[in-house]
């Protein structure tokens, strides 16, 4: 892993301008306060200075990849105290015989053995600025990877839980599908065919779906009638459709299969508990950032109920919890002799 100062253009200037001023601040005190030469003061901050910013820059690889793993706190700050005291006096010792080969003068020699201790505490100040700033960084990626894979596991959880809530959508559906294609394989071979060839269509469709789960509206109203063709087979007469669906609506998007458990949902109970003919009326339209699909159908209230274990309108409302993470984009209404399933979706238009 490289070097935060090196790989963030901010840190590295902002490390850079950091030791320019602490260089430049060392220099006059060592000078005006002193009363050493210029130059002198300039070598002095230079190579105290340079040496520990060069050192504190390779400190990350130290903390890094070895003292980040360490198993305890103590054990760790044990790590920090030898590696400080190595480093401090390789630094003092470094920087201490350097200045006295170029400059052998007594006053100065005398200087320099007189502000090591203050030069020591200054390393170990600079050594805790150091891997205090290395272990911000180091937490803060951490956190960042965290937050990654979870968002990675959010997804694939989210995905998964799409997938099992499209997959329990048709299986009466085609169950009755099948039972009537055995039927009508006696007693009409040929409509038998052409109801295997749409069962065939319809399934095709539920089951490619692309990663983002959204289809046009046109695509879902044509998948639609392949589902009401084979439904009409079953329930002939009994079934009346009727759409009303705008030129400007069938280029939306919306999530994909999620009109026809809605008129699954209506035929059920509607036509299922009826001799009668039973009127089912999908129509759509735009309202104020959102597409409103409205799904109407006759029925009996005091009709016996076709037993089911409830799972279409639930799956339909947690598949839009899980893309919208929205409870309120499917509202049910039951009046008198009409059910209405009103599903909102918030506008977001295909281009053609």
């Amino acid at each position: 892993m490289l070097n935060p100062f090196t790989k963030n253009r901010t840190y590295f200037m902002s490390f850079f301008g950091l030791w320019v001023v602490i260089f430049a601040i060392h220099t006059m005190i060592i000078f005006y306060f002193y009363d050493l030469p210029f130059m002198v003061s300039l070598a002095d901050s230079a190579i105290f200075n340079f040496l520990f910013a060069a050192i504190g820059f390779n400190l990350w690889y130290v903390i890094r990849f070895n003292l980040r793993e360490t198993p305890n706190a103590v054990d760790l700050i044990i790590n920090h105290l030898i590696v400080a005291v190595v480093i401090i006096a390789i630094w003092l010792s470094f920087s201490y015989f350097s200045l006295v080969y170029f400059y052998e003068d007594s006053a100065y020699v005398q200087f320099l053995n007189e502000s090591l201790p203050w030069r020591a505490v200054t390393g170990v100040f600079y050594y805790l600025l150091f891997i205090l700033f290395y272990y911000m960084i180091l937490y803060y990626e951490d956190l960042q990877d965290k937050l990654k894979i979870e968002g990675e596991l959010q997804s694939l959880v989210k995905e998964a839980e799409l997938n099992a809530l499209k997959s329990q959508i048709n299986p009466h559906f085609l169950f009755n599908s099948l039972n009537s294609i055995s039927s009508l394989t006696i007693t009409n071979p040929d409509k038998a065919q052409d109801m295997v060839i749409k069962l065939s269509d319809f399934l095709r469709y539920s089951l490619s779906h692309d990663k983002n789960e959204k289809a046009s509206l046109k695509q879902e109203f044509e998948n639609l009638h392949r589902y009401l063709e084979i439904e009409k087979v079953r329930f002939g007469k009994r079934l009346k459709f009727i759409e009303k669906i705008p030129e400007n609506c069938i280029n939306f998007e919306i999530p994909n299969m999620i009109l026809q458990p809605l008129i699954e949902n209506s035929i059920k109970h509607g036509v299922y508990n009826s001799t009668e003919e039973v009127q089912v009326e999908l129509s759509c339209r735009e309202d104020n950032g959102y597409i409103i699909i409205e799904i109407n159908n006759d029925y009996d209230p005091d009709a016996i109920k076709k037993v089911g274990k409830g799972i279409g309108l639930k799956n339909i409302k947690n598949r839009l919890q899980l893309i919208y993470q929205r409870q309120d984009l499917l509202e049910t209404i039951a009046e008198k002799m009409v059910f209405r399933a009103i599903l909102k979706i918030p506008k977001n238009r295909i281009d053609e």
